[in-house]
């Protein structure tokens, strides 16, 4: 029996809410040199800025989607908010690389909470078809997001001339995200009498045991640290490789979002009439060539870009997919299970991040070379589940 209503939060404030974290991620990118320079840090070193954002983000899933099970989700979501505001002021007010990379990940901790809570919302809310078709443009929005931030960051740059500048505008978003939760998000949990509480330890292990969840924590994983490496490497790319400003490397993310928005229209156009399985291995497909590519058009920038726009075209038809279907069977747990998955999750891409980083040469042939391992692992993971499904 279920106690409470079942309500449909807006989709604007879905995107919003899962947004945030993203373009909190990235937001600050094309200051990635300029934090090395005043700083007294190396590139490689700025760049533990990302990975490290994802450590924070991984612990604060799991505090997050367990705590929202018990207080509920809008509670959470302005706890959340709440933390992540801090971690903005701690990064303002920072003066050593230190304390910086300290108070990113408080402030990834608290964005977390924009991340896991609002897929549980989103698992509980949806279903079926129509689920696949909300996680595409709610997908869309997650990769428009970090591509909107290196926009305003290289703007906020261009005529600030301090990245300071940047969390003052973080600031000021997560004031604004905090009135927003507490006026117009509906509380989506449902209490359920007569269940058995079952422990997290419980809902780990079953998730554990299931090849399907593996398979799709590797392409959520895959694909997150794909797109936050590519906006690790590539200021450098641009500034050293193309000479472009900051400014203009900003203006060029847009393409992300572009190729996010083909992604999602692409996987609406197909959920009605082909299988997961093969949209999946469609999009699969298209991010191989499409990083193949990239290997012959590093000394043309136009190339370079119409060739990364295929690639991320790609992994956006595959990205919904894995979103909507990673917990089906886990409903009853939903938050503990989202924030477990999430939990996996960015440990993982932490760990594609600081691979980013790690085979960082300073020049143009690191980031294929990169893509061309996470995409191999993806495809690797997809063969290992038809290989499964063959032996049942």
């Amino acid at each position: 029996m279920n106690n409470v209503r079942k309500q449909t939060p807006a989709i604007m404030l879905i995107i919003a809410l899962v947004g945030f974290p993203q373009i909190s991620e990235s937001i600050f990118t094309p200051a990635l040199p300029n934090i090395s320079k005043l700083m007294l840090v190396s590139a490689k070193t700025s760049q533990l800025t990302m990975s490290s954002y994802f450590i924070g983000f991984a612990f604060g899933v799991l505090f997050w989607g367990r705590l929202s099970d018990y207080l509920g989700r809008r509670p959470a979501m302005i706890l959340g908010i709440a933390t992540y505001l801090i971690g903005n002021i701690g990064l303002l007010m920072s003066g050593n690389f230190n304390l910086f990379m300290t108070f990113r990940i408080v402030q990834a901790f608290g964005a977390a909470s924009g991340s896991v809570i609002t897929q549980t919302i989103m698992r509980e809310s949806f279903s079926g078809i129509e689920s696949e078709k909300i996680f595409a443009k709610v997908s869309a929005a997650m990769a428009l997001s970090p591509a909107l931030g290196p926009l305003l960051g290289g703007g906020i740059l261009t005529y600030s001339k301090s990245y300071h500048s940047i969390f003052n505008l973080l600031i000021g978003m997560a004031l604004i995200l905090i009135i927003m939760v507490s006026i117009k998000l509906p509380e989506t949990r449902v209490i359920r009498t007569n269940v058995k509480v079952v422990s997290w330890q419980s809902t780990a292990w079953q998730m554990v045991k299931s090849p399907k969840v593996w398979f799709f924590c590797l392409l959520i994983s895959g694909i997150n640290g794909i797109l936050f490496s590519y906006y690790a490497e590539v200021p450098f790319i641009f500034e050293k490789h193309f000479g472009l400003t900051a400014f203009q490397y900003g203006w060029l993310g847009l393409i992300i979002g572009a190729a996010s928005i083909v992604g999602a229209i692409l996987t609406n156009h197909f959920a009605s009439h082909t299988s997961p399985e093969k949209i999946v291995d469609l999009g699969l497909t298209i991010s191989l060539a499409g990083t193949l590519i990239i290997f012959v058009t590093t000394n043309n920038l136009i190339l370079f870009l119409v060739s990364v726009f295929i690639t991320f075209i790609g992994i956006n038809i595959v990205l919904p997919i894995a979103l909507s279907r990673a917990l089906i069977g886990f409903e009853d747990v939903i938050g503990t299970a989202s924030g477990l998955l999430s939990f996996i999750y960015y440990l993982v891409i932490s760990a594609f991040t600081y691979l980013m980083s790690y085979m960082h040469d300073g020049t143009a042939f690191s980031l294929p070379r990169y893509l061309l391992i996470i995409i191999t692992l993806m495809i690797s993971g997809r063969i290992i589940v038809i290989v499964i499904n063959r032996r049942k």
